[in-house]
């Protein structure tokens, strides 16, 4: 598989396509992965895959898994806890805000409802996340120090 620049976890199909076209407008991503929920991202970001996203963003409220667990998950491992995940989601609990956060998530960004606000966030994202963010250099192996 090729290398992953965005790592989208949406299980509205409407959002990841806003989403999808929003980034791709802007030119800040032309390799996409996106999937529907939870327990996909999971199986993609524990398989055999080597190429780990530069980015994950990640909706909170989806089927299977919700994106609180994935985080968890993730912010678990030694391996993905450094790849930066935003929360992408339409949720304003403050349960889920608190709870991202505890996790360790990179930031939390509420869904803007207007179709020219939304994808000025996302791009905005894409542009700081893709373009601007110096990563982690990539280990020879998928081990950290």
């Amino acid at each position: 598989m090729e290398n992953i620049d965005i790592l989208l976890v949406e299980d509205n199909m409407e959002d990841a396509g806003l989403t999808t076209r929003a980034l791709k407008k802007h030119h800040l991503a032309n390799n996409i992965l996106h999937v529907q929920d939870g327990e996909e991202a999971l199986q993609f970001l524990f398989g055999a895959s080597s190429h780990l996203p530069k980015l994950i963003l990640l909706d909170v409220k989806m089927p299977k898994v919700d994106g609180i667990e994935v985080l968890r998950q993730i912010k678990s491992d030694a391996n993905l806890k450094v790849i930066p995940v935003v929360m992408l989601t339409s949720s304003k609990e403050e349960r889920d805000v608190i709870e991202s956060y505890r996790l360790g998530v990179n930031a939390y960004i509420v869904k803007p409802v207007e179709f020219d606000h939304f994808v000025k966030a996302v791009a905005d994202l894409g542009f700081f996340w893709i373009l601007l963010n110096e990563p982690l250099p990539k280990p020879r192996n998928r081990n950290l120090p």
